[in-house]
């Protein structure tokens, strides 16, 4: 028996979330592929989360994810006023990352890379959470309609700059757009095992949007197929933004 459908609503957090944050101008890039392409670059002890582009789980489709993103206002709710991070919190990411589930019926993401543009949180969160990440000159530009990202991940040659332009709401999301941004935990792998750290905000408000432009090398460099940013996104999604609380990891 499959797992049930994903849902647009977060399950609640145990306690008092661990950190909070500001998500903006989130802009989602994604393509299909099948589980063999994702399986190997997983944390132990998770598999592909799986759904064809029908929103059918055919346990064979999974998808790999570009996405372009400002942090800003990060609070860490149990140092009271303490806790407001203010300009250290914010700046642009970018990352790349897949969909997991492990045996417990947890649905979340698995990162391969986040490129963000202010070193100590890089740094920051790369000890905190094992999570990989990298210090990038990073940039967001948004005018007429249109939003883009730009990165370059410093000491490297590697760099990512996609273009989109914002279309119609989604009021009633597909059950494919539900799979592709409701995911309420990430697994990591850190010392020797695999941790889920769960999140919850509201629904995604979303919009649909158009690839203007897409030069990427970040998916290749994750370990994904050579030339698969390359091929037209299949699912290309726009949203303003949402407050998201993580709890710890376990």
């Amino acid at each position: 028996m499959g797992l049930p459908a994903v849902s647009p609503e977060a399950p609640p957090l145990r306690g008092t979330p661990w950190i909070s944050q500001d998500w903006i101008d989130v802009v989602f890039v994604h393509w299909r592929v099948d589980v063999s392409a994702v399986a190997p670059l997983l944390p132990a002890g998770v598999s592909p989360d799986t759904m064809a582009p029908d929103g059918t789980d055919d346990g064979t489709t999974t998808w790999v994810g570009l996405i372009g993103f400002r942090f800003t206002d990060t609070r860490f709710p149990p140092l009271g006023w303490l806790g407001r991070a203010g300009s250290v919190g914010d700046f642009v990411e970018v990352n790349v990352r897949v969909y997991t589930r492990d045996d417990q019926g947890r649905r979340g993401v698995a990162f391969l890379s986040l490129d963000a543009g202010k070193l100590l949180p890089t740094i920051g969160a790369r000890v905190a959470t094992g999570l990989p990440y990298w210090w990038a000159h990073a940039a967001i530009r948004k005018a007429d309609g249109r939003v883009g990202y730009a990165m370059r991940r410093h000491g490297t040659h590697l760099r990512s700059a996609f273009d989109v332009r914002v279309g119609d709401v989604v009021a009633d999301p597909t059950p494919l757009e539900t799979f592709l941004t409701a995911r309420w935990g990430m697994h990591v792998r850190r010392v020797g095992a695999t941790r889920y750290w769960p999140n919850e905000h509201e629904s995604w408000p979303l919009h649909r949007a158009s690839l203007v432009s897409l030069r990427d090398d970040l998916v290749a460099a994750a370990g994904l197929p050579f030339g698969l940013s390359g091929l037209e996104p299949d699912s290309v999604l726009y949203s303003p933004g949402v407050t998201t609380r993580f709890g710890r990891g376990r």
